[in-house]
């Protein structure tokens, strides 16, 4: 079965445009080697740029610290977000950032408890766990509503984007560019889909 990740349809509606005139965008991403890339970010500033007023997104703003891991191991919030870091774990964790849009500890705290952090600024957060350096996950802080994650066969769909050439940018962890991200353009229907590839370089050991 071919599955699609997407926006609501609230999204679409926000922008305030009739619907012959947005189309969706359905992208897929593979490495050079033509493998899917599951977990990369993409977030689109369509023609006219983004509306305005707060971005909501259906997927909540939560990070849970189970099996000594983050889950999702992505997570994509807009600015202005408070993201919960529940730890599900029988031992304690100890959250922090060095990253330049949010610089942050949280320190240790056990099973059961929750703390939470605001991000302010827009882009990407790397966290890990002071105690268990295998830990790692990411917070992609985004200012559009245009924003989705490739699921496990590399696909995605961002809807409800309005007629013109958007610009599209791809973001993964380990991606070999520039703050692991490439920007691409794609001329986008005034109603129907476009459908589009992309090749991303990763590092090794994605």
């Amino acid at each position: 079965m071919r599955i699609l990740l997407s926006l609501l349809p609230v999204a679409t509606l926000a922008i305030g445009i009739p619907a012959a005139r947005a189309g969706d965008l359905d992208l897929k991403i593979v490495d050079a080697a033509g493998r899917p890339v599951s977990d990369a970010v993409v977030t689109v500033r369509p023609a006219g740029g983004v509306p305005a007023g707060p971005i909501r997104f259906p997927w909540g703003t939560t990070m849970v610290q189970e099996n000594i891991a983050f889950a999702p191991h992505v997570l994509i919030v807009p600015v202005g977000a408070t993201v919960r870091f529940p730890n599900h774990d029988k031992v304690r964790h100890h959250v922090y950032s060095f990253s330049k849009p949010a610089k942050f500890e949280i320190k240790l705290f056990g099973k059961d408890e929750t703390r939470s952090y605001t991000f302010k600024s827009a882009g990407a957060v790397a966290l890990g766990c002071n105690i268990h350096d295998q830990m790692s996950g990411f917070i992609k802080v985004v200012d559009t509503p245009f924003a989705a994650k490739s699921n496990a066969a590399g696909q995605v769909r961002v809807a409800g984007l309005a007629a013109g050439t958007a610009q599209v940018t791809i973001w993964h962890p380990q991606m070999k560019a520039k703050d692991n991200e490439q920007l691409i353009l794609v001329s986008v229907p005034g109603s129907g889909s476009v459908a589009k590839s992309a090749t991303v370089a990763l590092r090794a050991g994605r």
